[in-house]
Parts: structure tokens; C-alpha cells; sequence
């Protein structure tokens, strides 16, 4: 029960790794927030842990300000994961279209600073908070053909490491994890198209020799989000199985 009384916001929590966050916190003891776009798949997840599911466009102001009002109307907040993410399609980087790099831009950089507006306030307030950032190792050993998605986690990685030693004389922490892809709704985007071929070129890349699971995040998440990681703080874990190395 590391977290024992604590409350939290998982955003993208009603799949993949976002769902595995959630049901990692909600069983060591934290009530949590299951933010998502998908509304049906925030309550599924909220309603397997005990959590209480809310709608949310993170990558809107107006939304993630009514989150904030929802969130902290209830009482106070522990913990902030900023885990939505989305990537655009394998392609030459001058082939990727507007619309698709403004997606990349606004759900997975834009959101981080709307909910930094929203919610660090409340965390100086208290003097104490957890941000953990669910970045990429597209960001440290970025592939072809994801450019501006590798750009974006790299943007991530950067600000996670500038929350932190801005916001370390204030009480809070800010740390990040950087997953290799998953066998998530996102996988078939990172790879192109799912094909047993294409599944084992990507997985001769990982040294440990299989893709990162929910239950891999949800643990290096929990250690990270909990008191035992009070000294913790400007990291971006590789939870990897070594892609990295």
C-alpha cells in the first residue's frame, strides 16, 4: 500500500499504459482519476479499480481547466501522470501532414504545459507533488520514419528535466519513464502495419526480447510517484528491456 491515502490523475488512463498506471496506484492504495478521451473506456478501467472516470481533450485548455476545477473541487491531489500520447503514421518526415504534426504537437507537448498551468499551482500550495511524464525511447534512440513523434518525446524528456529543477525548492518532483512500444492500441501506428514479420524485426531490437507491458509501467510508475523515490527527481527511466543501451 505505498500509496496509502494519496489521490492521482492518470491521463490516457482507460488503455494501454495509461490502464496499467491506473491499476497499479489503485492497488497499492491510491483513489485515482481515470482521464481520457474516450469516456466508455475511462469508466471500464474506473470501474475495475474503484476510480472515478472524467472526460477530458488534454490537449484543450478549456478541458483540462475543467478537470482541474472537477479534480480539485473533491479535495487534494498527490499526483499528476501525463501519460496521453499520440504519434503519427511511419513516413518520410516531409510526407507527414500538417494536421497529423499538430496532433503529435498539441496531445503530446502541449497537454503537459496546460496541465502544469492547471495543476502546479495547487502542488506550490501544498509544498509536495509527484509529475511523472510517460515519455519514449523514441526521444533517447529515436527510428526513422517517426520523426516528429520521436521530437515530441524528446520535448518531454527536456521538459521533464526543467519542471524538476524548477519546481524541486517548492516540495514537488518531476520524473519521467520512457517505455519501448507496446502491445497497446498505439502499436500498430509505431510499427505501420501488424504483421508477425514486422512484431519480430522490432523485437530483435530489445534486447530482453519482448515489448513493454501495462504492468512494466504501472510498477516503474508506482516506485517513482511513491515516497521511496523522495530523492527522486529530473529522472527519465528507460523501462526498455535495454532498447536503449
Amino acid at each position: 500500500m505505498r500509496l496509502s491515502g494519496k489521490t492521482a490523475i492518470v491521463t490516457g488512463g482507460g488503455s494501454g499504459f495509461g490502464a496499467g498506471i491506473v491499476r497499479k496506484f489503485a492497488s497499492e492504495g491510491a483513489q485515482v482519476f481515470v482521464v481520457d478521451i474516450n469516456l466508455d473506456g475511462a469508466k471500464a478501467i474506473a470501474d475495475e479499480v474503484g476510480g472515478i472516470a472524467i472526460a477530458c481533450d488534454v490537449a484543450k485548455a478549456e478541458s483540462v481547466s475543467n478537470l482541474a476545477q472537477n479534480v480539485l473541487s473533491r479535495g487534494p491531489l498527490d499526483i499528476l501522470v501525463n501519460n496521453a500520447g499520440i504519434t503519427h503514421l511511419p513516413s518520410a518526415m516531409e510526407d507527414v501532414t500538417e494536421d497529423d504534426f499538430d496532433r503529435v504537437f498539441y496531445v503530446n507537448m502541449k497537454s503537459v504545459y496546460l496541465t502544469a498551468k492547471a495543476f502546479v499551482p495547487h502542488f506550490k500550495d501544498r509544498k509536495s507533488g509527484a509529475i511523472l511524464n510517460v515519455a519514449s525511447t523514441a526521444g533517447v534512440s529515436p527510428r526513422p520514419r517517426l520523426n516528429w513523434y520521436n521530437a515530441s518525446k524528446g520535448w518531454m524528456i527536456t521538459a521533464t528535466k526543467t519542471m524538476a529543477v524548477e519546481l524541486a525548492a517548492e516540495g514537488i518532483r518531476v520524473n519521467a519513464i520512457n517505455p519501448v512500444a507496446g502491445d497497446t492500441p498505439l502499436l500498430k501506428s509505431f510499427m505501420g502495419e501488424d504483421t508477425p514479420e514486422i512484431r519480430a524485426k522490432f523485437l530483435s531490437t530489445i534486447p530482453l526480447g519482448r515489448f513493454s507491458t501495462p504492468e512494466d509501467m504501472g510498477n516503474a510508475a508506482c516506485f517513482l510517484c511513491s515516497d521511496e523515490a523522495s530523492m527522486v527527481t529530473g529522472v527519465a527511466m528507460e523501462v526498455d528491456g535495454g532498447r536503449c543501451i
